[in-house]
C-alpha cells in the first residue's frame, strides 16, 4: 500500500500519519486502517476513496461514506479516520509512503 499525496495539491483533509493493525496485514484477515488528519474546515460530508495499485497497475478502488469512518460533523482540528476490512488471500506485500 502506498499513500500519495500531491504537495502542490490543496486538499481539505490533510493526513499526517497511518497506523495499520495488525501489521504486517495478513491474508484473508481483518486489517484497521487509522489515519491520524487534520483539517481547517468544518466537514459535513465527504468520501474516503481507497485507490490500490501495485507497481504502478490500478487493481482495485471502492469510495465510503466519510461519516460512515468518522464522526460527522467533523471539527476543525485533528481527528482519525478508521476503516477495517478483510484483506483478499491475494494481498500484495505493503509499504507505505506518505
Amino acid at each position: 500500500m502506498c499513500l500519495v499525496v500531491d504537495d502542490n495539491a490543496q486538499y481539505q483533509v490533510k493526513v499526517q500519519g497511518v497506523d495499520i493493525s495488525p501489521y504486517p496485514i495478513a491474508r484473508g484477515e481483518q486489517v484497521t486502517f487509522s489515519l491520524a488528519s487534520n483539517t481547517d474546515n468544518v466537514i459535513s460530508k465527504g468520501k474516503l476513496v481507497i485507490e490500490v495499485s501495485y507497481f504502478g497497475w490500478h487493481i482495485h478502488s471502492e469510495t465510503h461514506d466519510l461519516c460512515d469512518e468518522t464522526n460527522c460533523p467533523v471539527a476543525i482540528g485533528d481527528f482519525l479516520v478508521a476503516h477495517s476490512q478483510v484483506m483478499p488471500g491475494y494481498t500484495p506485500p505493503v509499504s507505505i509512503l506518505l
